[in-house]
């Protein structure tokens, strides 16, 4: 399982790299234009501190397949390796994907809300098929779908890994691991909700506190 983390700042993804085995950082137009910085910062930062085998995956904005292209070769030209492009499936989007990876770029497709959507674009070659878990459960089940994708993937041998988005709690992210998602990209509140749970520093405080009363020092 990959775990990625769903955000613009580097330095976070650093301090997570350092607790976490990370495989890498997505990010999106609107995670980019509200960290303050241009979309060229927030790339060289994050160039800065992945490692060369952590991934790194950046969105289109162009509407049109072509235009598309052209921006998916722009973004992946961005590293030597493991950068990544991610292609909302739309119409446009869907001839993009076919195109991009054509031209042997890695593709995540963005903006699912069905199986059926992500289905259709892991037949068009994408690497990593991002549905809006979260997004699509306020709409009916996005958990559902998800777990539905991988059934279909697996039934048709299709390669392309699932890597669940849109999340708002550690009980989505805990139903898709236990289900066997590949992959899932976290808000940083997340991942770090997912490590520190209150009851393991009650527990670790208990034994520092016994030790310290029966040897007179917290350390061994």
């Amino acid at each position: 399982m990959e775990l990625y983390l769903d955000t613009a700042d580097a330095k976070v993804v650093a301090e997570l790299s350092q607790v976490l085995t990370v495989a890498g950082a997505t990010t999106n137009p609107t995670i980019i234009t509200r960290s303050g910085k241009t979309p060229e910062q927030v790339a060289a930062e994050m160039i800065e501190v992945l490692s060369p085998d952590q991934k790194l995956f950046m969105q289109v904005i162009a509407e049109d397949a072509e235009g598309m292209l052209a921006e998916a070769h722009r973004i992946c030209s961005l590293r030597e390796k493991n950068m990544c492009v991610k292609i909302p499936v739309t119409v446009e989007g869907m001839k993009a994907i076919k195109a991009a990876k054509a031209d042997g770029l890695c593709v995540l497709a963005t903006a699912i809300y069905s199986a059926d959507q992500a289905f259709l674009a892991a037949m068009n070659g994408a690497d990593y098929l991002a549905p809006y878990v979260n997004r699509m459960e306020n709409l009916g089940d996005g958990v559902g779908q998800a777990l539905d994708l991988l059934q279909m993937l697996a039934g048709s041998g299709l390669e392309a890994k699932v890597i669940a988005a849109s999340f708002k709690n550690v009980y989505q992210v805990h139903q898709l691991i236990a289900a066997g998602i590949q992959a899932v990209t976290l808000p940083p509140d997340i991942a770090w909700a997912m490590v520190k749970h209150p009851s393991t520093q009650i527990a670790v405080d208990e034994f520092n506190d016994a030790w310290e009363a029966a040897f007179g020092r917290r350390s061994f």
